[in-house]
């Protein structure tokens, strides 16, 4: 599959974040299996999301992990859940595998 073009403009909209995931919960309504994430990004707050990522994570694994997500894309309602931001990883065949940064980086921090 070839990737779409696009300006550097339109890349410089998406706001990607570091984050510290501080609460995981099961998600049982989710068709996939997913966990809801509570996650710390500094002065922004804490975001929700939720994340198929039962397959590679425990819920103890998780706990303050250092990750990667997008913050600015609308919240999106997933069962009885609103998902405020998008976690990034990349696919290991049916696995996701989630990007991460540093310990020393600050929550909040952005992706220039």
């Amino acid at each position: 599959m070839n990737p779409t073009n696009i300006s550097f403009e339109d890349f410089q909209k998406v706001d990607i974040r570091l984050g510290t995931i501080i609460e995981v919960n099961d998600f049982p309504k989710a068709r996939i299996p997913a966990f809801q994430l509570k996650i710390d990004f500094g002065e922004l707050g804490i975001k929700k999301s939720s994340a198929q990522i039962t397959s590679l994570y425990s819920k103890d694994s998780l706990m303050n992990r250092k990750v990667l997500a997008v913050i600015n894309f609308k919240v999106k309602q997933i069962a009885n859940f609103k998902s405020e931001c998008l976690v990034l990883g990349m696919q290991n065949g049916k696995d996701v595998v989630l990007l991460h940064a540093s310990d020393t980086v600050n929550n909040g921090t952005q992706v220039l």
